[in-house]
């Protein structure tokens, strides 16, 4: 009898996007113990927001890099995780090392697999900007990571024609929908209790708009014009209730308590975990982010997103009218802001737009791939 030797795979994560975005293939993968021999890593990259995370999908990480230090640079980031995923790879010597996505981790668990002669396995590959700064420093990650990646996860058909222009073999690129959807539909089909602190802030007799900003690029300026055009729809439309979960970066919270916390109808809560979070949106009128998680998050729910952005990696979304990109200028915030809160047809042609990003069978389509790829390189062995 022939039978192939499971799939070794190292599965490395940092920030809770990440994680949000592994959890379904890490969970997919642990329903096969005979086709995959599974170790996850975390960088710790974003300590308190992963945690979370790692909690409601009931995932115990192997190996903890715990690399999170308050304010750190980005070289400081890379030089941890380098040197640390190294030595895993080394002890581990697994058949492939999956990441996700265009952070730091990601870009620096790849190359430190390169370095080793690990295949690499990127999921959400092929997204692009075109802006080597825009969003910073995320661009440059997706780009380095696809150039040293072996398969290709693409999210769609867009991602995909984006690596066939840079000279991907067409052959190992899969277009697999995207895993964020995976994780959202997980929320939605587990019953669970409302979460109390959301009982406690949302004002039911007022739409709700939701507001994340967190992006590096956006630090100074750019968020001090979005928390200017923020504080203007505030006092305009009394009627609303503008709840902000503040991110834990000092150069977020600095800007935005020092700018937004006097407003009435302006909530700024502690960040909230996934659960919740997801709450939070399912009950919002809108939603106003510089996150890209959430522009494929939201249509599920049948909101509208205006992107805090110059431009995103996220086209299909805008291209099917359930996202705009509305810069980070005050004026044209406050402009398209408003027009949704005042024109019902422009709301509803967005919030009714079909989502471009998948089906919630992203997981289970990377996972057939990477059997097939591992028995194909491998070759059958004797029982």
């Amino acid at each position: 009898m022939k039978k192939w030797l499971p799939l070794k795979a190292l599965v490395v994560f940092g920030t809770r996007p990440e994680a949000i975005k592994t959890a379904p293939v890490i969970k997919r993968m642990g329903k096969e113990p005979s086709a995959f021999q599974v170790a996850t890593v975390v960088t710790a990259q974003h300590r308190e927001l992963l945690d979370q995370v790692l909690e409601l999908f009931e995932l115990a990480p192997d190996y903890d890099l715990d690399v999170m230090e308050s304010n750190q640079s980005l070289a400081a980031i890379t030089e941890k995780i380098l040197r640390g995923f190294g030595k895993i790879l080394e002890k581990e010597s697994p058949d492939i090392a999956l990441v996700q996505g265009d952070t730091t981790t990601a870009f620096v668990a790849a190359l430190a697999a390169f370095y080793r002669k690990i295949p690499i396995g990127h999921v959400e590959a092929g997204l692009r900007t075109g802006n080597k700064y825009s969003p910073y420093p995320e661009e440059m990650n997706r780009r380095l990571v696809d150039t040293l990646s072996d398969l290709f996860f693409a999210p769609t058909e867009e991602s995909k024609e984006n690596l066939l222009q840079e000279n991907v073999n067409p052959e190992n690129i899969y277009v697999t929908g995207n895993t964020a959807i995976d994780a959202l539909f997980y929320i939605l089909e587990n019953n669970h209790t409302p979460d109390p602190t959301l009982a406690r802030i949302i004002d039911e007799s007022k739409r709700l708009i939701l507001l994340t900003v967190h992006r590096r690029e956006s630090w100074g300026k750019p968020l001090e014009e979005m928390c200017y055009a923020i504080k203007d729809l505030a006092q305009l439309h009394r009627d609303s209730q503008i709840i902000i979960p503040v991110h834990l970066n000092p150069n977020v919270r600095k800007t935005v308590f020092g700018l937004l916390s006097a407003e009435e109808n302006i909530v700024l809560t502690e960040p909230l975990s996934y659960r919740p979070f997801i709450e939070l949106m399912k009950n919002s009128y809108l939603i106003l982010t510089d996150s890209g998680g959430i522009q494929e998050e939201a249509p599920s729910l049948g909101k509208p997103v205006l992107v805090l952005r110059e431009s995103t990696e996220r086209p299909e979304g805008v291209k099917a009218g359930t996202a705009k990109v509305v810069s980070t200028r005050r004026e044209r915030i406050f402009a398209e802001t408003h027009r949704l809160l005042t024109d019902k047809a422009e709301y509803e042609r967005m919030a009714r737009a079909a989502n471009p990003y998948g089906d919630g069978r992203a997981a289970a389509r990377i996972c057939k791939i990477l059997l097939n790829w591992h028995s194909e390189k491998a070759g059958p062995i004797q029982s």
